[in-house]
């Protein structure tokens, strides 16, 4: 059982946030589970009035309990349309913290998160070994969306399309750098981000190519890991607090004026989450830290103010944009990835019904409830369809996969990317 006091001081933080909650119903209309089960318990409503009973529910069912909580995607919906304004997120994620402070982490789950996630080189290595073999494990099925599928029955990839590792991660491409501010008179701090480094590195190297062209320096350190949403959202404060502390401490031994990640879930985490759930000891630190972070689209496009083109190409490749939930909902950053994409005159950007519904992902909820995760995936996969697009972009790599999985099964021809990525390309090499 976890500390006492570190659960005691979580109850008291519950108690105070769930007065808040008049037991509406708002946040029915906008869940995407909700919309798909049509359970009162998968909606922010049913969760927040079982937890009003938390600490006698924990005595007579705590599993049941946690089973409804890890029901929920975190997008952020009920949040983000309550009149209450109540902070849906953050009181899911105490109670998860509770729970397994109560019940202990499940034995696999302390098993990555304790061994793997908590020590970013050990994570390295795993996965470096994990690259080097995937190909006998693996085969090609959509080369325009870069997907694969399993060439034996495991039970995890079973129906799924999914992004292999990249072969090079980005760890090894560039394993760090330091730069001074050049023309800009900016520097930034570079969080990569697991996805990031070890899926899609090709968008940090657009990202780093942007940066050099429009003079911004850049401090990217080595022995980077995880932002701690994996961790945080399956209820482990210790895990979520050594990545915490692990990275504030890298961070700070360089000066710089924005910390920049082009993972929507990172930004949100660094943001929103560090400050309001990690150790009292550290909260200064994460709160500093997280008055400077920003999303790359919104730090090209508000602070060294990229535009869009006098001219554009006619005919231009269409693409279309996917508001990713921690992007918009949580960071209310929306227009300025759309300003980056139109500054690449090549491309014509073409709005999809519901651009910002959540596609579905939602990290482990993906893991534990694929079939569910793929029911609202279809949906955005027909809104991107519907656009006549050649690429759809967004801008967080969790959905980049999601996304991915759901065009490859379709047997969509249709390619994901970033706005970075885009944006990258109407910059000379």
């Amino acid at each position: 059982m976890a500390d006492i006091r570190q659960l005691r001081r979580l109850m008291r933080q519950l108690e105070d946030q769930l007065v808040v909650c008049m037991r509406c119903g708002m946040c029915q209309a906008v869940c995407p589970v909700f919309a798909q089960t049509g359970r009162e318990a998968d909606v922010a409503r049913g969760k927040l009035v079982l937890l009003d009973g938390l600490m006698q529910a924990m005595l007579t069912d705590p599993e049941a309990v946690r089973q409804r909580l890890q029901r929920c995607l975190l997008c952020g919906s009920c949040a983000a349309n309550c009149p209450s304004g109540v902070n849906v997120l953050d009181i899911l994620l105490k109670a998860r913290a509770i729970l397994a402070g109560y019940l202990g982490l499940p034995p696999l789950k302390k098993a990555i998160f304790r061994r793997l996630l908590a020590h970013p080189k050990t994570m390295d290595r795993v996965v470096e070994f994990g690259a080097v073999f995937q190909k006998l494990f693996t085969r090609p099925v959509n080369e325009i969306v870069g997907t694969s599928c399993a060439r034996f029955a495991f039970p995890m990839l079973a129906d799924r399309h999914f992004r292999t590792l990249a072969a090079v991660p980005l760890h090894r491409r560039c394993p760090s750098l330091d730069t001074p501010a050049g023309a800009s008179g900016l520097k930034v701090g570079i969080f990569v981000g697991c996805l990031i480094d070890k899926i899609f590195p090709n968008v940090a190297e657009a990202a780093l190519k942007v940066l050099e062209h429009h003079g911004v320096g850049v401090f990217m350190p080595a022995g980077q890991g995880c932002c701690g949403i994996p961790a945080v959202s399956s209820g482990d404060t210790r895990t979520f607090n050594d990545l915490v502390r692990h990275h504030l401490d890298t961070f700070d031994s360089v000066d710089f004026d924005v910390l920049v990640t082009c993972c929507a879930t990172c930004t949100s985490t660094i943001k929103k989450i560090w400050p309001s759930l990690c150790d009292p000891e550290l909260a200064a630190r994460a709160t500093a830290l997280a008055a400077k972070t920003m999303d790359i689209s919104q730090f090209l496009v508000q602070r060294v103010r990229t535009a869009a083109p006098a001219a554009r190409v006619e005919n231009g490749r269409i693409v279309t944009f996917h508001d990713s939930c921690h992007l918009k909902k949580s960071l209310g950053v929306s227009a300025e990835p759309r300003d980056l994409i139109r500054a690449n005159p090549d491309y014509s950007l073409r709005e999809m019904p519901a651009a910002d519904d959540c596609c579905g992902m939602g990290g482990s909820f993906n893991l534990e409830h694929y079939g569910l995760s793929a029911r609202i995936g279809r949906l955005k996969r027909d809104n991107v369809v519907s656009t006549g697009c050649s690429v759809v972009a967004t801008g967080c790599p969790a959905c980049m996969l999601q996304i991915s999985d759901m065009l490859s099964q379709a047997g969509d021809r249709i390619a994901v990317k970033h706005p970075v990525e885009i944006y990258a390309d109407s910059i000379p090499a």
